[in-house]
């Protein structure tokens, strides 16, 4: 995929021939379809150790997942669109997920929503220009006793505020 303009991605030749893995990688998917008796249950670890290579699911990813583990493609677009931790367009080097259920909402979630997005300049499933953040709202990251709560990138900032927000985007270069 290409960005014809940030946060809006469009198909391109590339998004459709199949992603050249890594050994390491093609590895770790062995591993994971020995420890099921059935290769379509190890879908999930699937799709995740090919999304941390390639950083995102691009339409040849998800075939590649559905062959690999003997799968219909439709099935695999459903369980990755599904599943807010899979990603299927790039993302920017910091993915800020803020979580919008109703004990974060309570908390200000909303607000340290709109905050992120006037700070930033984007919206929702929108990336930054110069690739460094995208911004999302996701269902439930299983923190409400510490909400509101955003995920950057895979660590997790409890009982946040607009100062502390921004005093995390500092740290994130």
């Amino acid at each position: 995929m290409s960005a014809s303009r940030p946060g809006v991605a469009v198909l391109s030749a590339d998004s459709l021939t199949p992603p050249s893995l890594s050994s390491a990688t093609r590895a770790e998917i062995e591993r994971s379809l020995a420890c099921y008796p059935n290769r379509r249950s190890a879908i999930l670890p699937v799709l995740w150790a090919m999304q941390r290579e390639l950083g995102w699911l691009s339409p040849a990813a998800l075939r590649e997942a559905a062959r690999i583990v003997g799968l219909p493609d439709s099935e695999v677009f459903g369980i990755a669109t599904f599943y807010t931790m899979f990603n299927l367009r790039p993302v920017g080097r910091h993915h800020l997920q803020v979580c919008m259920t109703l004990s974060c909402s309570l908390m200000g979630a909303d607000r340290l929503f709109r905050h992120l997005e006037r700070k930033l300049g984007i919206g929702h499933g929108e990336t930054t220009r110069d690739g460094r953040f995208t911004l999302r709202r996701v269902e439930c990251l299983a923190a409400c006793g510490g909400a509101p709560c955003l995920q950057a990138n895979f660590d997790y900032h409890e009982n946040l505020d607009e100062a502390q927000v921004d005093q995390l985007l500092e740290t994130l270069k």
